[in-house]
């Protein structure tokens, strides 16, 4: 089913709302302000890892109900229940007295990303016009880069207050689920679809070894990028901060990976984009000190995870291209496993062999994830 343009946009806008609010806020924001949460809470590295780790926890289990959910109830009601998840989430971050506390709002606020990306990928699917849904879900999965950048001044801003930073993210995702839940048309028929033919389909294994392996490098820049450069390159709080604002504003680049792969191929984009996130991990680790490779780091880091999330996002709806839903749920599951996976074995390298170590383990395993070449059928 098809829709007008003004309601096409305003799904696309609202979406990309929605996913730059429960990524750039809810999940990746932690990272942002570990150092003060472990100056605050008196944590270390290793404790930092693991409650790091909990969003993807979180996430991991929002996604499996998601992926279930989105199907039988629609995906208005399930993306809307992503924002009042990241806005309760978000809200328990603002005002935890402990680290307990603390944890338990990570894994919240976490889990809203596992409800946001399943139903978005269905309703782009259902109300676009079918020559413009990749490029559309391109760009609704770049909302984690605007979520990102925008987190980045407001931290920079409330660096010494950061329960304040918190606050203002929580007004926000409170203001985007309210649009979002305008935006998103509503059918009688929405929680009908039909499953007929569940299963696996081929492809799904190099996918679902693609999307972990791919999520296990990234938790490194994603846990430890600005502690990793405060703490061992000791650059200003204006560098560390401005060096997230970086990656935020070039994960927009993360919108023209539908036609990377239009015009390369998905296992040429797959492979290269691997490689380039790899690198931006080994440069951040050989120079943590230096603002020019930091912020190539960044920038490189922040374009290259997010396309590689848009290629996974079309690579998954390729191969399950009747039940999108199920397809990026699989394969956004799949990423997350790797984040668990990796946050606390990044911490706990980070306090035995130092903060470049996790960098090194990360960028060795994206190397091999590059190895990965898809099939999608």
């Amino acid at each position: 089913m098809q829709t007008g343009t003004g309601v096409r946009w305003a799904l696309v806008c609202a979406g990309t709302a929605l996913i730059g609010t429960c990524y750039g806020f809810a999940r990746f924001a932690y990272g942002l302000f570990a150092p003060e949460f472990q100056t605050q809470f008196q944590i270390s590295s290793t404790v930092s890892g693991i409650i790091g780790s909990g969003s993807y926890i979180g996430y991991c289990v929002a996604i499996v109900a998601s992926l279930v959910l989105t199907e039988r109830l629609g995906a208005r009601r399930i993306a809307v229940s992503a924002g009042v998840v990241a806005t309760f989430g978000i809200a328990m971050i603002t005002f935890a007295p402990s680290a307990p506390v603390l944890a338990a709002g990570v894994l919240i606020a976490g889990s809203s990303t596992g409800l946001a990306s399943p139903p978005m990928a269905a309703a782009v699917s259902r109300w676009i016009h079918a020559p413009a849904q990749d490029r559309a879900q391109s760009i609704v999965n770049a909302g984690t880069g605007l979520g990102v950048l925008v987190s980045g001044p407001i931290a920079l801003a409330l660096i010494d207050e950061w329960r304040w930073a918190w606050a203002v993210f929580t007004v926000i995702s409170a203001a985007v689920t309210v649009w979002l839940s305008k935006a998103i048309p509503f059918t009688e028929s929405e929680g009908h679809t039909d499953t007929a033919g569940n299963g696996w389909r081929p492809g799904t294994f190099l996918l679902i070894a693609g999307a972990f392996l791919m999520g296990f490098s990234s938790v490194a820049m994603w846990t430890f990028g600005r502690d990793l450069v405060t703490s061992v390159g000791h650059v200003s709080d204006v560098v560390s901060t401005s060096m997230w604002a970086v990656l935020g504003a070039a994960g927009f680049v993360g919108a023209l990976s539908g036609d990377l792969v239009a015009r390369a191929g998905m296992a040429r984009s797959w492979t290269t984009v691997m490689v380039a996130m790899a690198g931006a991990t080994l440069l951040l680790a050989f120079l943590p000190g230096t603002p020019v490779p930091i912020f190539i780091a960044a920038a490189v880091f922040g374009a290259s995870y997010v396309s590689l999330c848009g290629v996974i996002l079309l690579w998954s709806t390729r191969i399950y291209p009747q039940r999108p839903s199920f397809g990026v749920g699989v394969s956004f599951l799949m990423i997350a496993v790797g984040q668990v996976a990796g946050a606390p074995l990044a911490g706990v390298l980070t306090d035995v062999s130092g903060g470049t170590a996790a960098f090194y383990a990360c960028a060795a395993i994206g190397l091999i994830g590059a190895c990965i070449r898809p099939r999608p059928s």
